[in-house]
């Protein structure tokens, strides 16, 4: 387990390089809170618009951050970094394990000063309860960065890799409850206006179990159900430990 820390150290020296896009992604993440969110505030009648978002926003730059993992990931089968790492001491399992690790770090750690604005606001839940939150974020942000990776190491074509990623972040971005309230989702497809499975996909989607999670604590609606903890479970541990495998697959191939 020696290694795993330096291959983290590591990957966050790589994050902090990228100073113009954090401050940008900061802004526009501050943007949305602080001018949209209470825009909409003035112009939606059915909820508090700001107190909705705002746990909205915080799991979208967990989203982001976590996610961003892949692309490093596929630059490196791209351009056959790979027999660099394979050179160094570490075993397999420990590179595949940390890069996972320091994916959902990275996005922990950026969606922090979020979280903290949303307690300033929306108010402070209990010790249990921000251990609870944390804890959830945390195997969020592991499955995240899994499914990046995973995504990142299935080809090494960049075109199709940028297809597949995109397809994944928009669907997990906008089929989720980060922007809308699942009834209101529920209603437009009930309506025939979308897909029935879109509905579906926006209750299970990870984005929107983390998001809820947070509402349930903060504003006490969705009222609090253990399906949102299963729920990330079930999506984050076993894709964290598909895309160690499927890593680690990779490192033996280019033996």
């Amino acid at each position: 387990m020696t290694a795993i820390p330096y291959i983290i150290e590591r990957d966050f020296k790589r994050f902090f390089r990228y100073k113009w896009w954090l401050a940008g992604m900061i802004s526009m993440n501050l943007a949305d809170l602080f001018i949209m969110a209470l825009v909409y505030t003035k112009m939606v009648t059915l909820v508090d618009y700001f107190r909705f978002f705002a746990p909205g926003i915080t799991v979208t730059a967990l989203f982001a951050a976590a996610f961003m993992i892949g692309r490093e990931v596929n630059w490196e089968v791209r351009r056959d970094y790979f027999h660099y790492l394979l050179s160094l001491p570490i075993k397999h399992w420990e590179l595949a394990l940390g890069r996972v690790i320091s994916g959902a770090l990275r996005g922990m750690v950026y969606m922090l000063p979020l979280l903290l604005i949303d307690f300033a606001f929306l108010g402070i839940p209990s010790p249990l309860q921000v251990l609870v939150i944390l804890l959830m974020l945390f195997l969020l942000s592991l499955g995240i960065s899994g499914l990046s990776i995973t995504i990142a190491v299935s080809t090494n074509n960049f075109e199709r890799f940028a297809v597949m990623r995109g397809l994944t972040y928009y669907l997990l971005f906008f089929c989720s409850t980060v922007f809308y309230p699942l009834k209101l989702i529920q209603d437009i497809s009930a309506q025939g206006i979308i897909p029935p499975f879109l509905a579906v996909l926006a209750e299970i989607n990870p984005l929107s179990n983390g998001a809820d999670l947070i509402r349930c604590f903060l504003i006490g609606n969705p009222p609090f159900n253990i399906r949102l903890i299963i729920s990330i479970v079930v999506f984050s541990l076993p894709v964290a430990v598909i895309s160690s495998f499927a890593y680690a697959k990779i490192l033996q191939r280019q033996k």
